[in-house]
């Protein structure tokens, strides 16, 4: 192992392209961690101070910003518009048949579509950090925060500083954005999920710690081993998958012969990923929304439906809040798997490739098989999604911790995701230039 991560370090090509993609994870960081223009430094961090965290949709934010939300940076927004333009360009694709064509044009047609997603997430850079500014001027950012700062973290309410805000947010969203294109073209692995991996580990070492003060070493010792349990669940589920053997019959073109070979189609158990938690948890936040802009004036009573909502969905901690979140998941697994695998169109490719699945007539009965067995396993991948997103909710009804409990929900399946794939990614480029790789 220390033999093939030093063979990453000689080789110079592979050395270079390393350190290009540290230098801008460092560069990320340290724009986490510079406040943006009229923010008032100090009450933020009196706010932090004094409260758990952010509360609703801004949970999730927080995770991916790597803290830089509640810390109204210059990164504030981190890569989460890119990532609601990225899953809206893709379920358009169903919608908008234009979209569908430039996907099968190839690249020339794919380049318009990330053009088309660069675009979006400027313009939902602009709504969020419009909505981010709204919220830290009434106080509302912080949950359970009682110290007097948090309604005076904005040291400017003109227009103009304002709109200069809302102008720094949106460019740190661009520049995020461009140094994720940029690790993906000169650095190592995906740029944008690598980017996502540095603001959640980020957060492991501070959480760890706060737990260990907070809880005792004892209940720290429980929940780092509890962690590891669900790290190698986790890598276990997401390395598991489902081969469907195909066969390519041989043919001539001219006078070579292709084909006759055997493969398969890998179905994983987890297709979908961590979208569906992140849908589920933004239609959530929708009726706790809609709730906070029909608060009653002073000395009226709040309506029936808007105390229903505080009550039950808004705290994670409750029964109906957790059940609904899991049907949700799984509700969302099986619709984006169905928008991802398209078995007509996978039956269509290998009908025209002279491919067949052993003991299944090719065209139509391959479309219904790959589509019995793509919902089969959806199940059990969409039953444990939802598992893993109720475990930071458990984890604040049973011992007090906060809703950006680490081992758990959307920052261990990214963390482990990311880190598999660019491990798998080093150990590909070091065995094209020697015969051993990083792994065994």
């Amino acid at each position: 192992m220390f033999n093939a991560i030093g063979r990453i370090f000689r080789t110079p090509d592979l050395r270079r392209k390393l350190g290009f993609t540290l230098g801008i994870v460092a560069l990320f960081r340290l724009g986490s961690f510079i406040p943006a223009p009229f923010v008032d430094f100090t009450n933020v961090q009196a706010c932090l101070a004094s409260t758990q965290g952010a509360s609703g949709l801004y949970e999730l934010v927080n995770v991916f910003s790597g803290g830089a939300l509640l810390q109204l940076s210059i990164f504030a927004l981190g890569i989460m518009p890119y990532i609601t333009a990225s899953i809206i360009i893709q379920l358009l694709r169903v919608v908008i048949p234009h979209f569908e064509t430039l996907y099968k044009e190839g690249q020339s047609g794919q380049a318009k579509l990330t053009q088309y997603t660069r675009y979006l997430t400027i313009a939902l850079g602009v709504l969020q950090s419009t909505t981010l500014i709204t919220v830290a001027r009434s106080g509302a950012l912080f949950s359970g925060a009682s110290a007097p700062e948090c309604s005076q973290l904005i040291t400017n309410d003109a227009w103009y500083a304002i709109l200069l805000m809302v102008i720094t947010m949106t460019a740190g969203t661009g520049l995020i954005m461009w140094m994720g294109e940029l690790i993906t073209e000169r650095g190592i692995g995906n740029g944008m999920s690598l980017l996502i991996f540095t603001s959640i580990a980020a957060t492991f070492p501070g959480s760890l710690w706060a737990i260990a003060t907070t809880k005792g070493f004892d209940t720290f010792a429980v929940v780092l081993a509890i962690g590891l349990l669900i790290v190698v669940a986790v890598v276990f589920v997401e390395q598991s998958q489902r081969r469907i053997p195909v066969q390519y019959a041989k043919r001539m073109v001219g006078r070579r012969t292709y084909g006759g070979n055997n493969t398969y189609i890998p179905i994983k158990v987890n297709m979908a990923g961590v979208v569906p938690v992140i849908f589920a948890s933004s239609l959530l936040y929708l009726p706790a929304l809609i709730a906070q802009f029909n608060q009653p004036a002073a000395g009226e009573e709040p309506q029936a439906w808007v105390v229903w909502i505080q009550n039950y969905l808004t705290k994670g901690d409750h029964p109906l809040y957790m059940l609904l979140y899991f049907l949700l998941i799984v509700g969302f697994t099986y619709f984006y798997v169905a928008i991802t695998f398209n078995p007509d169109e996978v039956s269509e490719n290998m009908k025209k490739y002279g491919g067949f699945i052993p003991g299944i007539r090719a065209g139509r009965p391959t479309a219904e098989y790959l589509d019995y067995v793509l919902t089969r396993i959806t199940l059990p991948g969409s039953m444990y999604l939802g598992v893993i997103a109720l475990i930071p909710l458990i984890a604040f009804a049973a011992v007090g911790a906060n809703q950006n409990f680490m081992f758990g929900g959307t920052s261990i399946l990214i963390i482990v995701g990311v880190g598999l794939e660019t491990v798998k990614q080093i150990d590909a480029q070091l065995q094209q230039r020697h015969y051993e790789g990083l792994l065994r």
